[in-house]
């Protein structure tokens, strides 16, 4: 069971949210919050496992209660479901922990799907979103500028791997791909992480998209 806490500043969207959701036997409403601050009480007393929080809220705004959660609660993911995608919306969510950004109009099957590939560890970004992130956060460079010299502290096998990630590469198709087994992929990515101080896979896309990985 993936137990849930709403987070939207809107009556009308949390309540049309459980009703939907209720409907799926492998997810539970635990709680509903309204805004920033309610979110953090709640995450500390209930303990879900997914928040599926608004950004554009009043007292604390989203982004805010995202990164104090992620820091607090690493075990807890953040699925931002917002009706904005402006880019600068969508850079801070992922910069504060976020595990995905999703758009409220989309279809309830896919916010669904996306729930539980949330809930098993991979990252979720609304269709088009990493493409204009990655503009958005890049500026124009020359090939020798824009290789990150964080780089050069990754091993070849790991650039290999931030190369698939940053494609949209599942562990599994990693794994395939290199012929390596799906924990040697998941202990890749830790590294990764730790050696390049990212949080998760949607900031590892986003990075490994922005700046010049060195060819294979």
């Amino acid at each position: 069971m993936i137990r849930l806490l709403l987070v939207d500043d809107q009556s009308l969207v949390r309540q049309g949210l459980k009703a939907m959701l209720n409907l799926e036997s492998d997810l539970e409403i635990v709680g509903m919050a309204e805004n920033g601050e309610e979110a953090i009480t709640q995450v500390e007393q209930l303990q879900p496992d997914i928040v599926l929080m608004d950004l554009r809220m009043p007292i604390m705004n989203g982004a805010t209660a995202t990164k104090t959660i992620c820091e607090k609660f690493p075990q807890i993911k953040v699925l931002v479901l917002s009706t904005y995608d402006d880019d600068r919306d969508v850079s801070e969510a992922i910069r504060a922990g976020a595990k995905g950004y999703l758009l409220k109009d989309m279809p309830s099957e896919e916010l669904v799907n996306a729930i539980r590939s949330i809930n098993r560890g991979y990252a979720q970004l609304a269709p088009g979103l990493l493409e204009r992130v990655v503009n958005h956060q890049s500026t124009p460079k020359t090939q020798s500028e824009s290789v990150s010299p964080a780089l050069t502290g990754l091993t070849p096998r790991e650039l290999d791997v931030a190369r698939l990630v940053a494609m949209g590469a599942k562990n599994q198709e990693i794994a395939q791909q290199l012929f390596i087994s799906e924990s040697t992929v998941k202990t890749h990515i830790n590294s990764i992480f730790n050696r390049l101080n990212l949080k998760n896979r949607a900031q590892l896309a986003i990075y490994a998209n922005s700046v010049c990985l060195p060819s294979s």
